[in-house]
């Protein structure tokens, strides 16, 4: 059925950050008891905000308000995301489309989708504002957060228009115990039981990586991807200032902080040779099956892996060189995964937004 007529059709680009702990990734899980992603809950908030936003907020009832808009309280039970959609009183269903995909238990302080809202004849789109306001008030999960929306245009779309993603791994070094590590920086980073890292040995071996190559050798066996070919624009090996959290009698620990930036990384990409180096403890790397059944991200933590295993001194840097052309996936250093609560999706940028999020105009979808 084509769209209502005089309906009036809103694409927005939605910015949110979450905790990934507790969820198998960002995508929406069907039909499953047991496993649950981050759409699940933000597809579930586009429902409505709940009684105390329409009670407290200025203007409740006007045009632009929650209220005018069609939201109304949700019951306590969970929505499915076609209940959430009704709510919203779209006249097409609600689905978010995201930017960039990350695996069970990898966080992100920025990500991006993008959403339509189809509003019946001679009703106004929503505001960004009120659009963000809307989905904070009523994600049913803390570690869920709606960082800002604004509106874009009806061809802009989430995934294809960025022009930059930016991956950060943190690293902890001198964790000989699981109990060593603060219990706020747990699942936030991967501890190492070394004291030290090279780190210079750590920038040169990341220079392999830099520039265009076929990543082949830092994807999962058997993925469905066309082409490996990416290309990395930078690869930072730092020391991190130092946790808040970390008290004065324990400054044995020493951060790290390794970004990756490209426009596109490898499904299953981000991380994987480093396990096997300090398995045994808390936080030890895995072995990736045949299938990468690990999940999304391993790109970035197989190449973190292979840098982690060049500070432990278990590779030389022109090592890496030498498992990036050989493209081969079940190489013994990258056929290991870094653990995914190391892992941050940092940010995705799009063609005229700054930095800040903020666009200087409405983005518009580069041609490939």
């Amino acid at each position: 059925m084509g769209p209502a007529s005089g309906s009036v059709t809103a694409r927005y680009l939605v910015y949110f950050q979450y905790l990934g702990t507790d969820f198998n990734g960002v995508a929406a899980v069907r039909g499953s008891q047991r496993a649950v992603g981050v759409l699940n809950y933000l597809e579930v908030s586009s429902a409505c905000p709940p009684p105390a936003v329409e009670r407290e907020r200025p203007g409740a009832g006007t045009c632009g308000s929650p209220r005018a808009l069609g939201l109304r309280p949700s019951p306590q039970g969970a929505l499915s995301p076609q209940e959430a959609a009704k709510r919203l009183n779209s006249v097409v269903p609600v689905r978010f489309t995201i930017s960039s995909r990350t695996d069970a238990g990898v966080h992100a302080l920025s990500n991006a989708a993008h959403l339509d809202v189809q509003r019946r004849s001679g009703q106004p789109p929503f505001s960004p504002e009120v659009l963000a306001e809307a989905l904070n008030a009523h994600v049913r999960h803390p570690a869920i957060r709606v960082l800002q929306a604004f509106r874009v245009p009806s061809d802009f779309h989430a995934r294809h228009a960025a022009t930059s993603r930016t991956y950060l791994y943190r690293l902890v070094t001198g964790c000989h115990r699981p109990d060593q590590l603060s219990v706020f920086e747990r699942n936030r980073c991967w501890p190492l039981r070394a004291d030290c890292l090279d780190v210079d040995a750590m920038q040169e071996a990341a220079q392999h990586l830099l520039g265009t190559h076929d990543f082949r050798a830092f994807q999962s066996a058997g993925s469905p991807t066309t082409s490996s070919v990416r290309t990395l624009r930078r690869a930072s090996v730092s020391p991190d200032p130092g946790s808040p959290f970390v008290l004065a009698q324990e400054k044995r620990l020493h951060f790290w902080n390794l970004e990756f930036e490209s426009r596109s990384f490898l499904y299953r990409q981000v991380g994987s040779a480093l396990s096997h180096l300090d398995g045994g403890g808390s936080g030890g790397a895995l072995r990736a099956g045949p299938n990468g059944s690990l999940g999304l991200g391993l790109q970035v933590r197989r190449m973190t892996a292979v840098l982690v295993a060049v500070g432990l001194g278990a590779l030389r840097p022109a090592q890496v060189k030498v498992i990036l052309e050989s493209r081969d996936p079940l190489g013994r250093h990258q056929a290991r995964v870094a653990p995914a609560h190391g892992l941050f999706l940092k940010s995705v940028l799009y063609e005229n937004l700054g930095k800040s999020g903020l666009p200087a105009e409405m983005p518009s979808t580069p041609t490939d």
